[in-house]
């Protein structure tokens, strides 16, 4: 398989089976260059994991995992067929006509919302193929391919959620996170539905300017903010 080719200032290192999140992890805390992107291209999954180097506190950076969400959704928007809706959650679930077929996570060297951590890690996950052929027995879950993108190749996919990335990290740095609140929204999932966040039902009803979820409760509503979904660096 040809290595996939990305944009300068990026480089791509194959994580040849092992974990690209922990291998970006680990390589931010050498550091290492930002725009690193580790990589690995299964026959079942694509895993892929982009290391960043914030110049803004941890609260306003972690902005990220959201923008990455918007870069994969334009990524496949421009691939795959008109009728295949890509939708995110907050969490960094990504859904493919209903269905979750991945994930986004993230990850920084620091968990103080105003201190500039000096790396952070954003990671993707997405199941090509469904576990079972009968996708009956979990119709929540769904995979790329099963759902008409057979000809979506996860080396352009890879190449494009970089491109795309990078053009709303371009954007964000320019315009602030107005463009990215709206972005997101747009492609939202889970708006004006029930669910639990951080121990707190309510009705999800936006997000704040920094991308926070916003839940109204019986006491109001409750601000949960991007901060609380950072991982544990793998």
């Amino acid at each position: 398989m040809t290595p996939p080719v990305f944009p300068p200032l990026f480089s791509g290192l194959d994580a040849a089976g092992a974990d690209p999140f922990a291998l970006a992890c680990s390589n931010a805390r050498g550091v290492c260059d930002a725009g690193l992107v580790c990589y690995d291209l299964g026959d079942d999954q694509l895993r892929a994991a982009m290391v960043f180097a914030p110049e803004v506190p941890l609260r306003d950076a972690v902005c990220m995992l959201p923008l990455c969400g918007v870069g994969f959704q334009n990524a496949l928007g421009a691939l795959a067929p008109p009728e295949v809706g890509v939708h995110l959650g907050w969490s960094g679930e990504i859904h493919l006509n209903g269905g979750r077929c991945g994930a986004l996570k993230i990850a920084a060297s620091d968990d103080d919302p105003g201190a500039v951590p000096a790396w952070l890690v954003v990671g993707l996950s997405l199941d090509l193929w469904p576990p079972s052929q009968d996708t009956g027995l979990t119709p929540d879950a769904t995979a790329l391919y099963a759902e008409g993108c057979g000809e979506v190749e996860p080396p352009t996919l890879l190449e494009a959620w970089v491109r795309h990335t990078l053009a709303e990290i371009n954007a964000w740095m320019d315009d602030g996170p107005a463009r990215l609140h709206r972005n997101w929204l747009t492609v939202a999932r889970g708006l004006e539905t029930d669910m639990t966040v951080a121990g707190h039902h309510g009705t999800f009803i936006g997000v704040d300017e920094n991308l926070g979820l916003l839940l109204k409760t019986d006491d109001g509503v409750r601000l949960t903010p991007l901060t609380s979904l950072l991982t544990e660096p793998a």
